[in-house]
């Protein structure tokens, strides 16, 4: 999991606008469920925020 969560966090810190998960599935190459799971753990670590529904971005 620790992998696929810093995956997932390295993509969003890249990534210049706010991402969905499905976006972050096509460029990781992982499992949507993996991404999901991954995503949940890093919003509530406060690491990833939403600045609009379903769109996700690294916290500053």
């Amino acid at each position: 999991m620790a992998a696929t969560k810093d995956i997932v966090l390295e993509i969003l810190k890249k990534e210049s606008e706010p991402l969905n998960a499905g976006r972050i599935t096509e460029l990781s190459g992982l499992d949507r469920k993996e991404v999901d799971k991954a995503m949940k753990v890093l919003k509530d670590e406060g690491a990833i925020v939403s600045p609009k529904r379903c769109y996700w971005e690294a916290a500053k």
